[in-house]
């Protein structure tokens, strides 16, 4: 399958599943605007990586927990690329606390960044696949946010909260063939779980029926198959990618 002619924005793309989802969709054959926070050379190390696939690529700067940066980021996608097909909600952090002990600070980053940068960015990519009568909205949710995990309330809500914008916005925008859909990876490697301690990684793995981790690419590719024209009578779903952690 094909995503020739299609321009693919990619939040939180410079690295982990961002990085491989961004690959993935360069492989299909679509031009990938790289989204980044803060971390420009890995964002242009991916870029590269992108283009010697044979895509046009390029990165752009934005903090997806500004409103406002969302509404500038899209534009300046369609203003360098001419459209917007497909937007990858992936920027993602984690601030991990027990419940009775987050602080308010932590549970708002992970909020403004994890939710309502999807919120406003598939606002913002909405209101030019509106114009186009065409759009594929992908947005990483979360075992976490299925299943729940202690001291990752503020985390689990985010990525619960994913799965209700998903939903939602599937229902408004179908009409104008543009689906919005959901994967929720598992444990997946990657250098936000190569933080935890190794009691947590054991602790993870003995819930994984598959026994292993899962890998950046397996993750990209269910996100290529929600990106790709054929799956125009898929909307509002949630794809888990998990190894049977979830089930």
């Amino acid at each position: 399958m094909s995503m020739e002619g299609n321009v693919a924005l990619v939040t939180g793309g410079s690295r982990g599943i961002g990085r491989a989802v961004c690959l993935e969709l360069a492989r299909r054959g679509a031009a990938v605007a790289v989204n980044f926070a803060g971390g420009r050379q890995a964002a242009e190390e991916t870029v590269k990586l992108c283009r010697e696939l044979g895509a046009e690529a390029e990165a752009f700067q934005a903090d997806v927990s500004n409103p406002a940066a969302c509404e500038e980021l899209a534009a300046a996608v369609k203003n360098r690329f001419g459209r917007l097909d497909i937007l990858v909600n992936n920027a993602g952090i984690t601030r991990d606390g027990l419940l009775m002990t987050a602080k308010e600070e932590d549970v708002s980053a992970v909020l403004d960044t994890n939710l309502k940068g999807a919120y406003f960015c598939t606002k913002s990519a909405a209101k030019i696949m509106l114009r186009q009568k065409y759009g594929r909205i992908i947005s990483l949710s979360s075992v976490v946010g299925l299943r729940g995990n202690p001291g990752q309330t503020a985390y689990a809500a985010s990525k619960a909260g994913i799965l209700g914008l998903t939903k939602a916005a599937a229902k408004e925008l179908a009409g104008r063939d543009i689906t919005v859909n959901a994967v929720a990876p598992g444990y997946i490697g990657t250098d936000m779980t190569a933080a935890l301690s190794d009691k947590a990684k054991d602790a993870m793995l003995s819930t994984i029926p598959k026994g292993r981790p899962g890998v950046p690419e397996e993750v990209a590719r269910a996100v290529a198959f929600f990106a790709e024209k054929e799956s125009a009578y898929i909307t509002g779903q949630v794809l888990c990618v998990d190894g049977g952690m979830a089930v």
